[in-house]
Parts: C-alpha cells; sequence; structure tokens
C-alpha cells in the first residue's frame, strides 16, 4: 500500500495528536485532532461531549493506553481509557449517525497455536492490556452504531518508541542482542494502519458496512527476524541471537502466536496487507533524513 493524501477528510475528528498512527493521519490529510488535554480518555463523559459538541463527519480513535506491563498494575485504568472511552465515543457517533473507527490489537487472542487468527476465533487475552483492549471492542459493538474495529499488530513507524526505533537505539552501543524468536505476527507500518483507516472512513460514510476487521503487515516474522532486517537494511553490524521468551521474562505474558488472517478486509474493502520490509525501508529513510 502506497501512502496518497486524502483531499476529502477535512471532517474528520481523531482522538490522539501524538502518536504513531494519529501523526500518519496528519501527514496524509488534514483532520482535527484532540489530545489528552482537550479530551482525556480517562474522562469518557468528556469524549462523548466533545464529538457530540464538534459533529464531525466521522471519529478515528487513535489513542489509547499502551503500557502493556504497566497494565498489569493499573488494569482500572487501562480498562478506563481502552474500554469505557472508546464505548463512550461511539455511543456519541451513533447519535449523530456518523462512522467511527477504532484501533484493537491482536493481544485479544491467547497466542496458542500457529494458524493466522480471524475474526471469528474466539478471544482469550493473556495480559490486563488485552483484556482492556477487548472491553473497548465490546463496548464499540455494543453501542448500536456504524462503527469498525481494526486489529493490528507490532507497530512501527519513524516517530515515538516502538520496535525499530528501540534497535537502533541498541545497535549505537551493542554489537550483539539477545531477541525473542517464538512470537510470531506481522509487522505494520503506522502509514499503512492510517491509510486503511481512511479508506475505511471514505467507504463507510459513502453507506459501506462496518464491523470486526484484521490488518498487518507481510510476511509473518519473530521478532529476532524484524530485528535482523532492521540491521541488514540499516547497514548496523549487529548480531542477532535467538532466545524463547522464558528468556525475556516480562510483567505482562505476551502471545506466541500474533498472525492475522486478513482476508476479510481484503474482500470487504480491497485493501491488501502491507510489505513490512518496504515500509521499513521508508522509515529508516526518513529517520535518516531526520537526523541528517
Amino acid at each position: 500500500m502506497t501512502a496518497r493524501r486524502h483531499e476529502t477528510d477535512q471532517g474528520l475528528l481523531v482522538f490522539g495528536k501524538t502518536g504513531q498512527v494519529s501523526k500518519e493521519l496528519q501527514r496524509l490529510t488534514p483532520v482535527t485532532t484532540l489530545d489528552r488535554n482537550d479530551a482525556p480518555l480517562s474522562d469518557p463523559a468528556a469524549c462523548r461531549a466533545k464529538i457530540l459538541h464538534m459533529r464531525p463527519s466521522g471519529v478515528i480513535n487513535a489513542a489509547a493506553y499502551t503500557a502493556v506491563d504497566r497494565a498489569e498494575e493499573e488494569e482500572d485504568l487501562a480498562t478506563l481509557v481502552n474500554g469505557e472511552a472508546p464505548g463512550a465515543m461511539a455511543l456519541a457517533c451513533a447519535e449523530l449517525g456518523i462512522p467511527f473507527l477504532h484501533i484493537s490489537t491482536d493481544y485479544v487472542f491467547d497466542g496458542g497455536g500457529n494458524q493466522p487468527w480471524r475474526e471469528s476465533d474466539a478471544v482469550a487475552p493473556l495480559n490486563a492490556y488485552g483484556r482492556s483492549k477487548l472491553a473497548g471492542e465490546r463496548a464499540v459493538l455494543s453501542a448500536g452504531g456504524h462503527s469498525a474495529i481494526l486489529r493490528t499488530s507490532w507497530v512501527f513507524s519513524a516517530h515515538g518508541a516502538n520496535f525499530v526505533t528501540s534497535m537502533l537505539r541498541l545497535s549505537k552501543s551493542r554489537n550483539e542482542l539477545n531477541i525473542v524468536a517464538d512470537q510470531v505476527g506481522g509487522p505494520t507500518p503506522a502509514t499503512a494502519i492510517a491509510e486503511t483507516l481512511l479508506t475505511m472512513a471514505t467507504a463507510m460514510r459513502n453507506g459501506q458496512s462496518g464491523g470486526l476487521y484484521h490488518f498487518a503487515g507481510s510476511p509473518w516474522a519473530s521478532w529476532a527476524d524484524f530485528a535482523r532486517e532492521i540491521f541488514t537494511q540499516n547497514g548496523s553490524n549487529v548480531a542477532v541471537y535467538d532466545i524463547p521468551s522464558e528468556d525475556y521474562p516480562t510483567s505482562a505474558k505476551r502471545p506466541l502466536n500474533s498472525r492475522l488472517d486478513c482476508s476479510k478486509i481484503q474482500r470487504d474493502f480491497g485493501i491488501v496487507p502491507p510489505d513490512w520490509k518496504a515500509g521499513l525501508s521508508r522509515v529508516l529513510k526518513e529517520l535518516k533524513e531526520t537526523d541528517a
């Protein structure tokens, strides 16, 4: 998928201003963004009121509580932000009769097996973050409006903290790294997620149905595979050694299988999974230009 500007989306309201996907949305089209000072997600009623006051043509929620490990100690806050706030947004959009698009995660699954997860598969989150995101999905779908939920995975960009920027930072002081190799998924460029959301928003405003969809990069890779590709493309002389998840303990348990079946979104919207290696090339180029 090649990013292109959408010149007809001026009426879109985006929750989130500095996150990876929000940054890409702002580069693609004129949108109105709200940060935590404008409408804190810890105050769902304020989020609902903001939508009703602004009366946009559509709403994208690109904001979330994303501290996966800290959520183990702050599950109530994570659920408020990731669960109740999106539900309140969806209710406001339903009242106005406008589309609402919300980003979710592969973490709603337990990570078992090695087959790509379909939208109809049973959910069973392994951690507090996953439970909070599942609560958001259920709240959005129960609002009864014209909504779409986009589950994605392993988001990266040239902005903020993500796996790519973390690996590049570590490569400046390390010539070898131990990286988890038994977690497998689809790294997904944030710009491809933004492009997908805009395409879906336009289609939904033209009468197409929403629903629950999967969208992630291709081909599948482990975190170790991802790291090797980062270093290869960047010309970094860093050796990557595969390790199991048990050798890299974290507060929140991660799913081993994060593969997402994207055939439904391709069928309904004509959107194909992005080539994450090509997306990585563009991100690295942008980072080098920024540093120049």
